[in-house]
């Protein structure tokens, strides 16, 4: 295989984006937690002599977490201009890549994977908008609540294929594909040993 280099540039691009997207919601669900700082801050204040209700404390709490939560949104732009440009590479890009029937079976079922994500960022960009927009798109505060926690759920597919990629392809590089990862980034086909 040889990748272009637009090819090489999306994929690094792609997986900065998706990394960060997941280093956001890392952050949301643990150290950012709403409800776990709001229960902190009326413990904390509540022991220096300052009183306040648990819904000031989630206010203030959701108030601390919100530029954090402005870089997820900017990168779910990201996420849908680099999924738009994929699908311009399909049809437009001359990566040298082996036809799917000259396949073994474990990589048509890596190659098919690679799909069921490109499908699965491309529902997640569509249900974040769709969240963000949820008033615009003229949706009720409860179905666009329906739709984020589908998009929470199917966003388990990213969080399993990450960590299976990384290790697939230096499983790869280090057993037949000699090589795979410095070609993802220099583009050069290295010779098998």
């Amino acid at each position: 295989m040889k990748y272009t280099l637009n090819f090489r540039i999306w994929h690094w691009l792609n997986a900065a984006v998706i990394l960060g997207l997941l280093g956001t919601v890392f952050l949301r669900k643990t150290f950012l937690s709403y409800k776990t700082n709001a229960e902190i801050l009326v413990s904390k204040l509540s022991d220096i002599g300052v009183d306040i209700t648990i819904e000031q404390a989630k206010t203030i709490a959701k108030a601390i977490r919100a530029g954090m939560w402005e870089w997820h949104i900017i990168l779910g732009y990201a996420l849908a201009f680099l999924i738009l440009y994929r699908i311009y590479l399909f049809f437009k890009d001359t990566s040298k890549v082996e036809s799917f029937s000259s396949l073994t079976l474990h990589k048509k079922a890596v190659k098919i994977s690679y799909y069921v994500v490109y499908a699965t960022l491309l529902f997640m960009a569509l249900s974040g908008f769709a969240i963000y927009f949820y008033e615009a798109l003229g949706m009720s505060k409860e179905f666009a609540g329906s739709i984020k926690d589908i998009h929470e759920l199917v966003f388990n597919i990213i969080m399993i294929f990450v960590p299976l990629h990384i290790a697939g392809v230096v499983v790869a590089d280090v057993k037949e594909e000699h090589g795979i990862i410095s070609t993802m980034i220099n583009g050069k086909i290295k010779d098998n040993f």
